[in-house]
C-alpha cells in the first residue's frame, strides 16, 4: 500500500515551520513527532511511515526552527532557546488543529516534550513515547563521560585535551568522536539535511559530552512526577540514553513503562524497526481511549 504523504509549510510569527504528514486520515489521534538535536531534522522519523498503517493513524512530523526545510535565522541565534521551540510546537498544533494526539519525542526531541508538558500542561494529550531522551543534562554528562572510560586509552586523551582547549576541529578528536558516535549512536539512513549547527552549537554546545549551551542547566526530573499520563520510555542497552538516564527519568513518573531494546543504540527504531513498531502500534492502541 502506498502511504500518502503531504508537506507543507506553517506561518509562526516572521518565520515558518516545515511539516509532513504521513497516512490516511482516521478517527485515531495522530502520532506528533519531535525531532532530536537541538539541529537535527525530521527526516529520520520517515523510517516509521509503515507505522501510520500499522496503527491506523497520521504521523506528524516537522523540522524545527533552524533546522532542515524550516526558517533559519542563524543571525540570530538567541532564538534558538527552549521556549522558542516550545511556542512553536504551541504553534504547529493551532494551526494544524492537532487537538488530540500522542507525543513522541527522541533524543532532544524528549526535552522538548517533557518541557512542554511541565511547563505549560497542555490539553489533549492521550500518552507520551520518550525514546532515547533525558531529564538532566547534567546526568547526561556524567553518563557520556562514563562511557568515555571504555574507549581506547589514546582516544579518551584525545576527548579530554578537546574538552579541556575547547577545540574540537582536530582531525584526531573528529576520528575518536566518531569512534564513540559508532559505538553509541547508530547513524539514520535517510541522512539529516541541513543540520542546524548553529541551533546545535547555541542551545547544546561544541560537542555531546559537555552541554554548555542555553540547555546545560535543563534538569526536569523532580518535575516528571507531576505528569499524569501514560509515557512509555524506550531506550537501548548501548544508548548514549544510558539505562541509568532512562531508569532515573522511569522512577519518578506516575504511570510509566520502560522498554530497554536489547543490542540498540540511540535509534533504535531504525536498528529494531520491527518490534518498535509492533510496540508503538500496540502502546497508541491501548491509549486511544
Amino acid at each position: 500500500m502506498k502511504i500518502p504523504v503531504t508537506t507543507g509549510y506553517l506561518p509562526f510569527g516572521k518565520y515558518r515551520t516545515f511539516y509532513r504528514i504521513s497516512g490516511f486520515k482516521t478517527n485515531q489521534a495522530p502520532l506528533l513527532l519531535l525531532h532530536g538535536g537541538p539541529g537535527s531534522t525530521h527526516q529520520y522519523f520517515e523510517h516509521l511511515d509503515e507505522l501510520a498503517v500499522k496503527s491506523q493513524r497520521q504521523l506528524i512530523m516537522y523540522d524545527q526552527l533552524g533546522c532542515g526545510r524550516s526558517s533559519r535565522p542563524d543571525q540570530h541565534p538567541d532564538l534558538y532557546q527552549a521556549a522558542t521551540w516550545v511556542a512553536e510546537l504551541i504553534n504547529l498544533r493551532q494551526k494544524l488543529g492537532l487537538a488530540q494526539v500522542h507525543l513522541l519525542g527522541q533524543s532532544w526531541g524528549g526535552m522538548l516534550a517533557i518541557m512542554y508538558l511541565c511547563d505549560h500542561a497542555p490539553t489533549g494529550i492521550k500518552s507520551v513515547i520518550l525514546s532515547s531522551t533525558l531529564s538532566n543534562a547534567d546526568l547526561w554528562q556524567k553518563e557520556l563521560h562514563r562511557l568515555l572510560k571504555f574507549m581506547p586509552q589514546n582516544e579518551q586523551q584525545i576527548i579530554r585535551q578537546a574538552e579541556e582547549q575547547q577545540d574540537f576541529t582536530s582531525e584526531a578528536y573528529l576520528r575518536a568522536n566518531q569512534h564513540f558516535m559508532e559505538l553509541h549512536c547508530q547513524s539514520a539512513t535517510k541522512t539529516a539535511t541541513n543540520f542546524g549547527q548553529q541551533a546545535y552549537l547555541t542551545a547544546w554546545g561544541p560537542n555531546e559530552y559537555h552541554p554548555s549551551g542555553n540547555l546545560r542547566n535543563y534538569n526536569y526530573t523532580a518535575k516528571l512526577v507531576e505528569l499524569k499520563l501514560p509515557v512509555l520510555i524506550i531506550s537501548g542497552t548501548d544508548d548514549l540514553c544510558t539505562p541509568l538516564i532512562a531508569k532515573t527519568m522511569f522512577d519518578q513518573l506516575p504511570q510509566a513503562r520502560w522498554e530497554l531494546f536489547a543490542g540498540c543504540r540511540h535509534l533504535p527504531f531504525i536498528e529494531s524497526p520491527r518490534k518498535y513498531q509492533q510496540l508503538l502500534s500496540e502502546w497508541l492502541q491501548q491509549h486511544d481511549f
